[in-house]
């Protein structure tokens, strides 16, 4: 800046802060300044909300702050999330699994001097039966319904991966302004020397001498405010607000005592005044800093009384002032004088001098309701929320510590303090840092990589140019859809559309529910290959016939399993899952026990449609393959049952719980038995129609999984309570 008079600039969109800045010319005596406080700096894509001033420029394209960010979004590489891997690692697994069985397979075959091209075939059969084709569909599905149900939530998911995701996340960095906070300006507390006032609700009962501070608060003002519609700067409107509160609207107050004359605010001066026609005269309300107004004042008002401004007075004004400061509260001082008529010389040294101290007013933009509660609920699911704002330290130590943020021993860090670590050093002390003040976009990208670097799933929000590098970078970037900008919603992989960090906790609630029913469908899925596999590759080893065919083992896979899968992707999660740590990052997907028990399960599956197979050979081959088919199929649909809780579920969680669940079952046991019924389709799938004994056999082998492990959970939990 080389000219500037009363300039103030809105940055949000660089530095995270609401409130515009003031700018001046000259030279600032300081190093390592954040962008926030380079007050004789203006930057591209920053809007001017009033006064003017010119400037030289010093920097064009990328070399700009805006610029840099873009440099810094090229430089960002997307990883994969820990669905995506996690089902890369199944893929793996698989792989190598179907390539052993069927070289076994095969060569097995060649030593018991089979047919090359029945072995061929069985290997193939053992190959489709190995891999769950049903797989992607189903995970993409679940996916999919979870997008839908975190939009009617305010939570839109723009990539679809990202859902499971939010489930895995470890730590959450949240913007302050509009996410925490309400993103408006709010009186929270009135001074005057007849006392102190916090301001709580609407309609309170206002003392005479508050009665005319806020008189002149909202009539020394140049905010309007129609309904939910608010013109000009947060602070002003504010005042106008408080003003509603109290029934004393401006409309109202302006009617009775219209404004004549004013001095505009100046940033020299601190301060402005208006002039306003009243019975007998004029009166001129002075707003702005305590301390300048208390050099302009020479009398008080006291119970009512106007007496002269001791030193006694002021020092209790300045100790006011610093307290309700020390709350992070944004003070400004009122007060009045009277004239007869407009001066002559309508400047400061005349208009703001020999006033008459009215009081304090301290406003803050306050947290979120649902913030507080929001924030015990991370601490209790394990998440470690860190607050990244570009406001003052002392404004952020200040909220931090009232939701809960901030605690014992935990530090506050600021922009500048971060430009004297590198990124070794801020690793080994992030783990200890709470809140982030007056921070810069590479400063957000640093401590994005610092907790990645402790193995962590970072959420970060954010609403402005200057998060979308950070947003790209973290595991899930949330933006703001009400004041975020496009370029950070682009840059995201969830759009909040209440700017409200309270939905992003529903998320992550949301997100761990996906991924417990994502499990639970690997198991099923897996769990039934594994059966099929078994079944097929002892049938192999005792030298029978092949018990399946590839189009049953197809039937079964892409059909029978899909619709009971698509059920347990609805499964209600837990009532407890968000009282569980997250999951760590590099965490198998099998872990927990899952592998154990997929491959017991399968096992028994497998063994039981073996039996059957024995049992039924004595029948003939076809209707053996056919009694098979079936078993096979019902037991994987009884199965499902067990799959959905690690509870018991017909004693303990209810089979009515997830009702889509028994209409999948109803609907592919009806498949089943329409395809082994119907004689155009028997020809097509190799089948023969049974007598009511076979139907017997294959209907009681078919319940012996939901038995023996419904009863397994049963004794399990008996067990627990004698302990």
């Amino acid at each position: 800046m080389i000219e500037s008079s009363s300039l103030k600039i809105e940055e949000s969109a660089l530095t995270g802060e609401s409130v515009p800045v003031e700018k001046q010319e000259g030279v600032i005596d300081k190093t390592n300044l954040a962008v926030g406080d380079q007050g004789n700096m203006v930057f591209s894509g920053t809007v001017i909300t009033y006064g003017r001033g010119q400037f030289v420029v010093t920097a064009t394209g990328m070399d700009t702050e805006i610029g840099k960010i873009a440099h810094m979004m090229m430089e960002t590489k997307e990883e994969k999330t820990p669905l995506q891997e996690k089902l890369h690692e199944i893929g793996k697994v698989l792989g190598l699994l179907v390539l052993g069985v069927c070289v076994v397979i095969f060569g097995l075959g060649m030593f018991q001097g089979r047919d090359l091209f029945d072995m061929f075939f069985t290997a193939v059969s053992l190959a489709v039966a190995a891999i769950p084709e049903g797989l992607p569909a189903v995970v993409t599905i679940v996916l999919a319904l979870g997008v839908v149900r975190l939009s009617k939530e305010n939570a839109v998911i723009r990539k679809l991966p990202a859902v499971e995701t939010l489930g895995s996340s470890s730590v959450i960095c949240t913007d302050k302004t509009g996410t925490l906070t309400q993103n408006k300006m709010t009186v929270v507390s009135l001074y005057t020397l007849d006392g102190y006032k916090e301001i709580s609700q609407k309609d309170m009962d206002i003392s005479t001498a508050e009665k005319d501070l806020i008189t002149g608060l909202v009539l020394c003002n140049d905010a309007s405010v129609e309904g939910d519609k608010e013109i000009g700067d947060p602070t002003e409107t504010a005042l106008v607000r408080l003003g509603l509160d109290v029934d004393l609207s401006k409309e109202s107050l302006e009617g009775q005592m219209p404004r004549v004359s004013e001095l505009p605010f100046e940033s020299d001066r601190k301060m402005m005044t208006t002039i306003h026609q009243v019975d007998g005269g004029l009166m001129a309300y002075t707003k702005g800093a305590t301390d300048e107004m208390l050099q302009r004042c020479s009398l008080i008002v006291v119970g009512g009384q106007v007496v002269t401004l001791t030193e006694t007075h002021k020092a209790t004004i300045l100790e006011q002032n610093e307290a309700m400061g020390g709350k992070a509260l944004r003070v400004l001082g009122l007060a009045k004088r009277q004239w007869s008529s407009v001066p002559e010389d309508l400047t400061s040294a005349t208009l703001e001098s020999q006033l008459v101290f009215m009081g304090l007013v301290g406003m803050i933009d306050p947290p979120r309701d649902q913030a507080k509660a929001s924030m015990t609920t991370c601490k209790e699911a394990g998440i470690r929320p860190v607050m990244i704002t570009g406001d003052h330290k002392i404004t952020a130590t200040a909220i931090a510590s009232e939701l809960g943020i901030l605690r014992e021993g935990d530090q506050v860090m600021t922009g500048s303090e971060l430009n004297q670590l590198t990124q070794e050093e801020l690793n080994d002390r992030v783990e200890y840092v709470s809140v982030y003040a007056r921070v810069s976009p590479e400063h957000k990208v640093k401590i994005v990589k610092a907790w990645q670097s402790k193995n962590q799933v970072v959420a970060m929000t954010g609403d402005g140019v200057n998060d979308a590098p950070a947003l790209q970078m973290a595991e899930i970037g949330t933006a703001m859809g009400k004041v975020g900008t496009d370029v950070s919603r682009n840059a995201a992989d969830m759009v909040l559309m209440d700017d409200n960090f309270a939905t992003i906790v529903s998320a992550v609630r949301e997100g761990r529910g996906i991924f417990q029913n994502i499990r639970r469908t690997i198991r099923y899925l897996l769990s039934c290959n594994i059966g099929e596999i078994i079944l097929l590759f002892f049938a192999m080893v005792l030298n029978m016939p092949v018990p399946l065919i590839p189009i049953h083992i197809l039937w079964v896979n892409l059909v029978t399993d899909s619709f009971p899968a698509l059920a347990l992707g609805v499964e209600p999660m837990d009532d407890d899952i968000m009282s569980r740590p997250p999951r760590p990052k590099g965490e198998s997907v099998f872990a927990d026990g899952l592998m154990k028990k997929l491959v017991l399960e399968g096992a028994m599956v497998g063994s039981i449609s073996l039996a059957v197979f024995i049992y039924a050979q004595q029948f003939g081959l076809v209707t053996a393959q056919t009694m098979t088919f079936l078993t096979i199929a019902f037991s994987q649909l009884t199965h499902s049952i067990n799959v959905r809780s690690d509870q018991s579920v017909l004693f303990g969680k209810g089979l009515l719980t997830n009702k889509l669940s028994l209409g999948a079952i109803a609907l592919s046991a009806s498949l089943q038995a329409i395809v082994v019924s119907v004689p155009a389709l028997q020809g097509i799938f190799k089948v023969t129609s049974l007598t009511g004994n076979q139907w017997t056999v294959v209907l009681l082998a078919s319940l012996i999984p939901l038995v023996v492990v419904e009863g397994l959970k049963f004794i399990g939990s008996m067990s627990k309570m004698d302990n």
